[in-house]
């Protein structure tokens, strides 16, 4: 894409050309971005303020190039008739930077606290079932899972036998794929602890920089799924655990509440919701969880 016409080439559109220096308002205007903007609210829950005009251009900017367009105004034009190209661009705006091991004091609840009673139900023939809701490039759930398996791999193995599944969900198709392909630079893992890490990852690749592979038994407990957090979910399973991470930062506060909501009905009674640093828990949720860590709460029992 090319800048076109640069910022203050005349006053009349100074204003408007400031969403971003050296790009034309021919190519996107501030009648663009509040296109985004509605997109975004209406389809996710999602507030773009003033602020967060660079942000869109930044993040659907490859999606237009892609298409073949050259303005935004015409690409917008497009997801208006092609729902998958919607989701892409929904996807685009809210895929998030995640790494292994994100907020340790989380798994380390989880290992302390939450494994042991999954391990016992698991070995006693009992189902587990676990949530990575907005997954993104499958760093949560992998790291989930590898702390679930434990450092014992005969008895993490065994574990894995069991009737224990994740679901790992995304808005975005291709984050999604990323996941499923489970392989990543070998310093990614760098924060994970050495045990897991050498346990549940193989190598990958013989030439170039190296890489790890998520071993089989961590890959065939998790299944992967596309979804919209705030449209109906197609199943009724309730789960013992659900991470819902950093998901919800540019959700207005309705948004968040209605998801809160619907992830703490999701919960069996006992079971764990995690969530981001900077997210809360507030709205009718409150009166079904009750917090018991930083951003960890649990579901009361009826």
């Amino acid at each position: 894409m090319t800048a076109g016409r640069t910022l203050g080439r005349d006053v009349g559109e100074a204003e408007d050309a400031m969403l971003v220096p050296g790009i034309s308002p021919m190519v996107y205007s501030q009648a663009d971005f509040l296109r985004i903007a509605e997109l975004a609210r209406i389809e996710a829950g999602i507030v773009l303020g003033e602020r967060k005009r660079m942000l869109a251009y930044s993040r659907l900017a490859p999606l237009v190039r892609r298409s073949g367009r050259t303005t935004f105004g015409d690409y917008l034009d497009l997801i208006e008739t092609d729902p998958g190209e919607a989701m892409d661009a929904i996807a685009a705006l809210t895929t998030n930077h995640t790494y292994f091991n994100r907020e340790p004091h989380h798994f380390a609840h989880f290992e302390a606290e939450v494994r042991p009673a999954l391990v016992a139900r698991a070995s006693a023939g009992g189902r587990v079932r676990l949530w990575s809701a907005g997954c993104s490039s499958g760093e949560e759930v992998w790291t989930l899972m590898m702390v679930l398996l434990g450092e014992d791999r005969g008895a993490g193995r065994r574990i894995a036998g069991r009737d224990v599944i994740a679901l790992a969900s995304d808005l975005s198709g291709r984050a999604l794929a990323r996941a499923k392909a489970a392989t990543y630079p070998a310093e990614a893992l760098g924060a994970m602890p050495e045990r897991l890490r050498a346990n549940w990852t193989l190598p990958a690749g013989a030439n170039g920089p190296a890489r790890l592979a998520i071993g089989p038994e961590p890959r065939a407990m998790v299944r992967f799924r596309q979804l919209n957090l705030l449209r109906p979910w197609p199943f009724n399973s309730l789960f013992d655990v659900i991470f819902c991470r950093n998901v919800m930062i540019y959700f207005d506060a309705a948004a968040k509440e209605q998801l809160v909501l619907a992830l703490a009905r999701q919960l069996v009674p006992g079971g764990y919701l995690y969530i981001g640093h900077s997210e809360r828990v507030s709205g009718e949720a409150t009166g079904l969880i009750d917090p018991v860590g930083p951003t960890i709460y649990r579901r009361r029992a009826p």
